[in-house]
């Protein structure tokens, strides 16, 4: 579920491990261990520790080859440094002869660990949930050029009927639809003409745009009726317009581009949808949807103002009744959009623009609106409906999203419940023992094999002093001289490109560096040989190398050093992926716990990480 845990009135929280057994906790973060199935609180390894949860970077790399690694980077001639070397490089010796095995074998199983926690709870709403036909005219106003309300409203009513039946009158129509007469009483009435609107404007014969008075001004009264949310609806989806004002008899036909300049002269996206549907500038499918539901979205409700600009994610609230106020539909713009979707759903006073997105979602399978949103980084992450998304930081649109994901329902509180996804969990407490294999090499394979043959030679020297004084004090000296030079050997039969290793994914807090990442994970090595890279293209972070070959830049580490000394201080994590062998840096307001492979995009994977207390914390893009 990709979504917050239930939160309860004293401060703790109930959570469910992967057999269903119930634990209540304090606020702290936590997340489900991927070995034993059961919640835990978060220990988070970090740079710079500074809260109770947090614990300096640890790894449990080969203690070997860890020891060989500080035998060759300390001299033994510094100071008093000599007696702890010989110390360390008498525990080396030991632990490479009799305890170089470990005492577990690694095996690489070449899959990530998996995030064993499953949606446990009730859905909202689930997956998959008679027009007359006679010659009418369709009448589009708006409220305010028809009547006022106040004491006299009815009257104002009636006047503006009257009006409108002479009109249909006078072009020869004996029907019309008007919302003040057809629209039922009853919510239930409501809701299904609602559902049927955009059935009433493509069945029309022609749609009648009744304005106020030019006498008011004939541009105010088109800017007016193009704020509304449903004119756009009422327009496109009609085969004929015309229009008429209030205090002029002349029936005036109309056409798409005219409508535009008069209704719609400052906004670009309009002029686009009107293109589209003049068929002047076809658009595909899924980008003349979003361009329609941006300028939906932007224009007056009866609960909503006009915005002049898309607004801003919206916030979610309780499934309540008593939130709704003076009959109107929270979810009036989603309504609006529907019309343009093959399949549309049954309108629902009591719930919100996104859980009705989410269903027209569901009804719509080709398009999958929420899937590809879920794949998008927005600028705004709100802390309710985060999977919500007008804008990609990556300046990706929502049709070039290739979801692998699908959506199964959206629970009360906005949280979406997705099937098919591939998760795996991060693991921030230390850096593991990595299972991993190396380049074939002759050389390191031959200096690997005489390595141990240094305690041979020493015993078989001391075996034979008796007996051959020369021979012995040759094989003593060789058997020496080696162990003496074990630490390097030993590290350079080691070293090598990593070809494979096991996958883990490894979260720190703060900015850690390549060469230490190295180390923490393989213990070391000597040589040219690069076991860790930058991603080109991954976070917000990420830059590529102006060369000819597409590498990620080293000036990554400066970029997010910067940051987390800055106004990002306490925010800015370390992602590291084994398998792929890069490294991400990223912001986020905690550390995501879970990574689950959403979607593609433009060749890049699509990977979205998340907090089990928290939503989502960002989207990265890999190879």
């Amino acid at each position: 579920m990709l979504g917050e845990l239930p939160f309860t009135r004293n401060e703790t929280i109930t959570c469910y491990d992967d057999l269903g057994n119930s634990k209540t906790h304090s606020l702290e973060q936590r997340y489900v261990s991927p070995t034993t199935g059961a919640c835990r609180k978060l220990v988070l390894q970090a740079v710079n520790p500074s809260a109770p949860s947090e614990v300096p970077i640890r790894n449990h790399a080969n203690h070997t080859i860890k020891l060989a690694i500080w035998l060759l980077d300390n001299s033994p001639f510094r100071g008093w440094n000599i007696f702890k070397w010989i110390s360390i490089w008498l525990l080396f010796t030991f632990k490479l002869f009799c305890d170089s095995g470990e005492d577990k074998e690694l095996y690489d199983t070449g899959y990530y660990k998996p995030y064993v926690r499953g949606f446990q709870g009730q859905l909202w709403a689930a997956h998959r949930d008679t027009i007359i036909r006679t010659k009418f005219i369709a009448i589009s106003y708006r409220a305010v050029d028809a009547f006022t309300r106040g004491p006299d409203m009815e009257q104002e009513k009636a006047q503006f009927k009257d009006e409108v039946r002479a009109a249909v009158l006078g072009q020869k129509f004996d029907a019309y639809w008007l919302d003040l007469e057809c629209v039922g009483e009853t919510p239930s009435e409501k809701s299904l003409d609602l559902y049927c609107m955009a059935d009433v404007y493509r069945g029309a014969r022609v749609t009648l745009i009744m304005l106020g008075r030019a006498a008011s001004g004939e541009n105010e009264c088109w800017r007016g009726w193009g704020e509304r949310v449903w004119t756009m609806p009422e327009a496109l989806l009609s085969p004929h317009l015309c229009y008429k004002f209030r205090d002029r008899e002349e029936v005036t036909p109309l056409s798409l581009f005219e409508l535009a300049n008069l209704a719609y002269t400052n906004y670009d996206k309009e002029h686009a949808i009107i293109n589209a549907y003049s068929g002047k500038d076809p658009l595909e499918r899924l980008e003349r949807l979003m361009l329609l539901k941006s300028a939906i979205f932007r224009r007056a409700t009866a609960a909503l103002a006009a915005n002049s600009a898309p607004p801003p994610p919206p916030k979610l609230g309780m499934i309540e009744e008593n939130t709704i106020t003076s009959g109107a539909y929270r979810a009036e713009r989603v309504y609006a959009l529907m019309g343009f979707f093959e399949h549309r759903i049954q309108p629902n006073r009591f719930e919100d623009e996104p859980h009705a997105l989410v269903r027209l979602s569901m009804a719509n399978d080709n398009d999958r609106i929420a899937e590809r949103m879920v794949s998008m980084l927005p600028k705004i992450i709100t802390k309710t409906v985060c999977w919500y998304a007008d804008d990609d930081l990556y300046q990706a649109n929502l049709w070039d999203i290739l979801p692998e994901i699908q959506v199964a329902g959206i629970t009360e509180s906005g949280a979406l419940v997705v099937d098919g996804c591939r998760a795996a969990a991060i693991r921030w407490k230390d850096f593991p023992e990595i299972a991993f294999e190396t380049t074939d090499s002759l050389r390191r394979t031959m200096i690997g094999f005489i390595l141990y043959l240094s305690l041979p030679c020493l015993i078989i020297g001391i075996g034979i002093f008796s007996i051959t004084r020369a021979g012995g004090i040759t094989l003593i000296v060789i058997g020496l001289v080696l162990l003496f030079l074990s630490p390097q050997l030993f590290v350079f039969s080691q070293s090598g490109r990593v070809i494979t290793a096991q996958p883990w994914l490894i979260g720190v807090k703060g900015v850690v560096s390549i060469k230490e990442v190295e180390r923490h994970l393989y213990g070391g090595a000597r040589g040219h040989f690069p076991r860790m890279n930058y991603t080109p293209s991954g976070s917000e972070y990420s830059r590529p190398e102006r060369g000819k070959v597409r590498e990620g830049s080293n000036k990554q580490e400066d970029d997010a050093k910067r940051a987390e000394s800055g106004p990002d201080a306490g925010h800015v994590f370390t992602l590291i992926d084994t398998y792929s062998s890069t490294m991400y840096y990223f912001h986020a307001e905690r550390p995501p716990t879970v990574c689950i492979f959403t979607g593609r995009e433009g060749g890049l994977g699509r990977f979205v990480l998340c907090s089990e207390k928290q939503h989502f914390s960002v989207v990265l893009r890999v190879y």
